[in-house]
């Protein structure tokens, strides 16, 4: 059976830009532009200012508070105490800014839930959220957000995106501790002599500057072994960053809200995004989403969570069986434990269970390629999601040409490790029209929902833009168990 797929396109805009930090590495070049800006007549700044906003204020939101955010927080220190005019500080965040185009390159890997807010809606409808990977300039990606409405007969539709995009307006990175950072080395496997003499110059508890003090002080005095320790402080930071807060203004859309790589992990992108509702044992809803930070070099599973789109934090999965990409959570507790589909080796599904949403270390085979399609390595398309027949997880398989297509299977409910059964043939393939793009012949999809009968399936086509298609449950489930393990 297929998927009916919708006359949906969602596609890259490149005129929604966002207001990014231009950072100059030479010190020397930035006290010269310095320099320049403080040496122009008042009357001269102001003309400069009343420029910029004709050619860029309609492209922003409050973007004379940005600049002049962008000069407390970079440049106030390097002024001095020199007595400058608000315009003046304007005129200098604007030289240490610029655009970037977070969705130029692709709009891709859809995951979709539930919005918070179902209110003022007809019967048998609903809103939705959809999360995407939004790809600009040197291939970064960051994590982006559209809004919808399902109605009673399945029909989608998409929001309009505000022309606008906004960073978070405050980030906070916590206070550490000494036994909590130990303990996380110890679990990525990088706790060694080196990081033990900066670990044991800290106090109990530091804050990151701190902590960077430590790593300079411990560097500088440090004769033999220079290059080992220079490399255990690098660690040590990227680690204590990964883990890190922030808040977006109530006043700011939803589609306006940019996630944007931050910490050292994931300084070159934030990928695949699987977004699930997560409902606690005492009822309440968080809403978590794991996805790979990379760093250029390294890629790292992580996990965001929020109760309310507004305020989020981020956290570092850890533990010896955290590798590879593409980790799912299950929507609930199961018998007690934090259950997660997931793929260590590039090749099988896996399940795992942990006490701990951060820590896992043992893990379950649960598939592996078993039909032409899917030969080369099979992954999970987001979370799990709850029927009464089981859990229905959506796969990917990757076959001959590096093609991608979409399937799916059932778990038991009480034991997901049983598989019950699986579609022999793709639910989803990706057609002539959808070939081409970053990433020829893929079809992929990061977590769909069950809407009046039907599974609706965001997904992303060859890593460019993304559409959506539908199929009834219970002819999906009815296929699967004809297939039954």
């Amino acid at each position: 059976m297929k998927a009916v797929k919708k006359n949906i396109l969602l596609k890259s805009d490149s005129r929604r830009v966002l207001l990014r930090p231009l950072e100059i590495l030479s010190k020397d070049r930035i006290t010269n532009i310095i320099s320049l800006v403080l040496s122009l007549p008042e009357a001269e700044v102001k003309q400069e200012i009343e420029m910029i906003k004709s050619e860029f204020g309609y492209r922003h939101i409050r973007l004379l508070q940005l600049f002049e955010k962008r000069f407390e927080l970079s440049l106030s220190s390097l002024v001095g105490n020199e007595q400058i005019s608000i315009e003046r500080k304007q005129l200098l965040g604007a030289y240490f800014s610029h655009e970037y185009s977070i969705e130029a390159a692709a709009l891709f890997n859809p995951s979709m839930i539930w919005h918070p807010d179902q209110s003022g809606l007809p019967e048998k409808s609903k809103r939705f959220i959809l999360s995407l990977r939004s790809t600009g300039e040197g291939h970064i990606s960051s994590i982006t957000f559209r809004t919808g409405k399902i109605d009673a007969e399945n029909n989608i539709e998409l929001e309009t995106p505000s022309r606008f995009t906004l960073l978070p307006q405050s980030f906070s990175i916590k206070i550490f501790e000494k036994k909590s950072l130990i303990k996380k080395l110890v679990d990525q496997n990088i706790f060694n002599k080196y990081s033990e003499l900066i670990i044991n110059s800290l106090p109990k508890t530091f804050s990151l500057l701190e902590l960077r003090k430590a790593v300079e002080e411990v560097v500088d005095n440090t004769f033999d072994k220079r290059y080992e320790m220079k490399k255990a402080g690098r660690k040590i930071l990227r680690l204590a960053m990964s883990d890190y807060e922030f808040s977006f203004s109530v006043e700011d859309e939803l589609s306006e809200r940019v996630i944007f790589p931050y910490s050292p992990s994931e300084i070159k992108g934030m990928e695949d995004s699987r977004f699930v509702e997560f409902q606690e044992e005492n009822g309440s809803i968080k809403y978590f989403a794991t996805y790979t930070a990379n760093d250029g070099i390294i890629t790292t599973p992580q996990i965001l969570e929020t109760k309310d789109f507004l305020h989020f934090k981020i956290n570092t999965l850890h533990g010896s069986e955290v590798l590879n990409k593409g980790m799912a959570l299950f929507p609930q507790k199961l018998n007690g434990k934090y259950a997660m589909i997931s793929r260590q080796d590039n090749e099988n599904l896996y399940i795992m269970y942990s006490d701990d949403l951060y820590l896992w270390n043992k893990k379950t085979l649960l598939m592996t390629p078993a039909y032409p399609w899917e030969f080369v390595q099979i992954g999970n398309c987001g979370s799990p999601i709850e029927t009464e027949a089981g859990w229905l997880l959506l796969t990917h398989g990757v076959g001959q040409m590096r093609k991608y297509s979409i399937g799916a299977v059932l778990l038991d409910l009480n034991d997901p490790q049983k598989v019950i059964g699986r579609l022999k043939e793709p639910l989803l393939s990706p057609d002539e029209d959808e070939r081409e793009g970053y990433v020829p012949n893929v079809v992929y999809s990061c977590g769909g929902q069950i809407h009046n009968g039907e599974l609706i399936i965001p997904y992303a086509r060859s890593d460019h833009s993304s559409s959506f298609a539908t199929v009834n449950v219970n002819e999906l489930i009815a296929e699967i168990l004809k297939n039954r393990a």
